[in-house]
């Protein structure tokens, strides 16, 4: 299931809200935008400490802040890069399923291409998904 942002469409697949949000979430925190707005965020704070009880205070804020940030956006972006490895190990799979099958169809002519090919399917583990594959069908 191939769940890289832009491609779920492609393939007739729907999203979910949250994997949308995490999207478009991961291309604002990627964009200068987002850089500008965490510079602002620490420029506002520094002169901050002049209306602040106290030094601890004034930290706890700043503290309190980015790491409510961090947080959120590391959730975020392991979504979306979650699905982005997954939809690039479909794309290897399905690069290493052709070669097999091309090495299988040209190993009459160049018998070591069977050998070549049987370490390919047991280095890339062809055998086990074609077979969970055959199962789930």
């Amino acid at each position: 299931m191939d769940h890289s942002p832009g491609t779920a469409a492609e393939h007739g697949e729907q999203l979910s809200i949250f994997d949308r949000f995490a999207t478009k979430a991961s291309e604002f925190a990627s964009r200068a935008g987002f850089f500008v707005f965490c510079v602002i965020l620490v420029v506002v704070w520094v002169p901050s400490i002049a209306v602040m009880p106290s030094v601890d205070t004034w930290q706890l804020v700043i503290n309190t802040a980015t790491t409510i940030i961090t947080f959120l956006l590391v959730a975020l972006l392991q979504n979306t890069q979650s699905r982005s490895d997954a939809a690039l190990q479909q794309k290897l799979n399905a690069v290493a399923d052709a070669l097999a099958d091309f090495m299988g169809e040209l190993s009459t002519e160049y018998p070591e291409l069977q050998r070549h090919r049987a370490e390919l399917a047991d280095a890339v583990g062809l055998e086990r998904r074609e077979g969970s594959r055959h199962q789930d069908k």
